[in-house]
């Protein structure tokens, strides 16, 4: 990474479990051709990732306080919150959440970043198995053994419409604060479908 994207956040923090940018054990079905297919399809374009770019400076001295919102919102909804559960006891793991935060946290300034070439990809697959056939393994939990596609999809309008006001804080202009919403709506959509592939049976998908 260029140091002059490199952020406090990420200086700071020993991320467990972030391998993005190393060589992940399985690489992307999803073909570059394909790939760029899907950008097509979602309407994801140069000024959008022109756009996420000018989002990252925003963004980057938020994150604790965006994954507050977050957090609250998973917080609140026991449904959601058993995901990071222990099977045994049924309350959350601190241990858990706390190691998926800094995830999290990481995720946010990637996603800005706006680096989607094969190691992005590739990362984005690992997240997919990590909500399903590989959950729990990355930090060693007895959790439940997966995150079910309804809430993984249904999840994408708590995150992208709680971001807004947050990339306006520092007052872009409204153009622009829409134009970086629309971008990271796209962004996330994308990242949905890509993490959906372990959910959805060969040759369907």
């Amino acid at each position: 990474m260029d140091e002059k994207m490199k952020t406090g956040y990420q200086k700071a923090k020993v991320i467990p479990g972030y391998t993005y940018g190393q060589n992940q054990p399985e690489h992307s079905p999803v073909s570059p051709q394909n790939f760029d297919l899907l950008m097509q399809t979602v309407t994801l374009t140069e000024d959008d990732l022109r756009a996420l770019r000018q989002s990252h400076d925003i963004l980057k001295d938020q994150v604790e306080d965006i994954l507050d919102v977050w957090y609250g919102f998973v917080g609140k909804n026991p449904h959601l919150l058993h995901y990071f559960a222990n099977r045994r006891t049924n309350q959350p793991d601190a241990h858990y959440l706390d190691a998926v935060r800094k995830r999290f946290g990481q995720w946010i300034l990637d996603t800005a970043r706006a680096e989607y070439d094969q190691k992005w990809l590739d990362y984005q697959h690992e997240i997919g198995l990590r909500h399903t056939v590989k959950k729990n393994k990355t930090d060693n939990v007895d959790s439940v053994p997966i995150i079910h596609f309804r809430d993984l999809i249904g999840l994408y309008h708590p995150l992208t419409a709680t971001l807004k006001p947050f990339l306006a804080r520092q007052g872009a202009n409204p153009e622009d604060v829409e134009k970086m919403h629309a971008a990271w709506q796209k962004s996330i959509l994308l990242q949905l479908i890509l993490w959906s592939y372990p959910y959805v049976k060969e040759g369907l998908y």
